[in-house]
């Protein structure tokens, strides 16, 4: 059934980044930490059309999209914990997740620094011949940025194979999306010629459908696509913040529309019995659990080690020159 393996997908983010709250706290994972409680059904919805050969882009909230898209638990919590068995040898942390083996092309302490990134990656597979898509994540407060315009706007003329995805959680930071900009982003994204697509980012059957739709033409060769998914992040901007900017009542509000809890009573009432809901989530809880016992047995990376990895080999034989 495919909304159960969603909802696999989605508990799985949801408590892996519970656990990483607890551990931030309590002084085991270092550097900032960015939650993405509430926004789970953007990242497995979107992700769920993931093949090999695609890429994608995230931000600095992408603890799920790299779950999303198959990336390790254990060797993701082992990088945030700053081991050497972590995704990128404990150098990257929270905020730079990469996994190349996955198309991850990196999660950005940066906002909008994945956009051209994604506008490489696409014009690579444009130049190169090859299928795929690329999927570039970031959120509201991006749409401010000069990048995202670039972006956009190279994407359009060069019909590049990207499907941009906005996860509009309605804050920037502590600053609401209204206070900071004098357009919508249908507006902004059909002034460019990109077919756009708004949805609810909390239902993540709408979420599957809504992206399916957009990537039949992304991948056939006619050009980037636009889908802006309306969420809510549960937690603060980043783990300790105060939250001064919105009401309690506000938040309570919005996690009437938990997008597990909505994928739970659906799969209930469609007749999955709750014994085989259960189990599910014990295997994912077991799962979590060596992750976790993973990271805090690795070992720390080697002091010689600061500068491996850092740096790109020199490209001495280009493909266009016959070499």
């Amino acid at each position: 059934m495919v909304l159960l393996d969603l909802y696999r997908r989605m508990y799985r983010i949801r408590r892996f980044e519970e656990r990483v709250e607890r551990l931030f706290l309590a002084g085991k994972i270092p550097g900032f930490v960015h939650l993405s409680i509430g926004q789970e059904a953007v990242a497995v919805g979107v992700l769920a059309h993931y093949r090999p050969g695609d890429y994608l882009t995230s931000t600095h909230r992408g603890h799920g999209h790299a779950l999303a898209v198959g990336v390790d638990p254990g060797a993701m919590m082992a990088e945030l914990f700053g081991r050497a068995t972590g995704v990128c040898r404990g150098k990257g942390g929270s905020m730079h997740l990469f996994d190349p083996d996955r198309g991850m092309l990196g999660a950005n302490g940066i906002v909008a620094g994945g956009i051209p990134i994604a506008v490489g990656a696409g014009l690579g597979l444009r130049v190169l011949g090859k299928e795929g898509a690329v999927f570039a994540f970031f959120g509201d407060g991006a749409l401010g940025r000069g990048v995202l315009h670039e972006g956009l706007n190279l994407a359009a003329l060069w019909r590049l194979p990207i499907l941009f995805v906005l996860e509009n959680n309605g804050y920037a930071s502590t600053t609401g999306f209204a206070e900071s900009h004098a357009f919508k982003a249908e507006q902004l994204v059909r002034a460019y010629g990109i077919p756009y697509l708004g949805a609810d980012g909390q239902e993540v059957e709408g979420v599957l459908e809504a992206a399916g739709r957009l990537l039949e033409g992304v991948r056939k060769g006619t050009g980037p696509a636009f889908l802006e998914l309306h969420t809510y992040r549960f937690r603060g901007h980043y783990v300790g913040d105060p939250e001064r900017y919105r009401s309690r009542e506000e938040v309570e509000q919005a996690r009437k529309r938990d997008p597990l809890a909505l994928a739970r009573s659906r799969l209930l009432a469609s007749g999955v019995p709750e014994e085989r809901l259960k189990a599910l989530e014990a295997e994912e809880e077991a799962l979590l659990e060596e992750a976790v016992a993973f990271a805090e047995a690795s070992p720390w990376p080697e002091p010689e080690e600061a500068l491996q990895d850092l740096f790109a080999e020199a490209v001495k034989d280009y493909p266009w020159e016959g070499g």
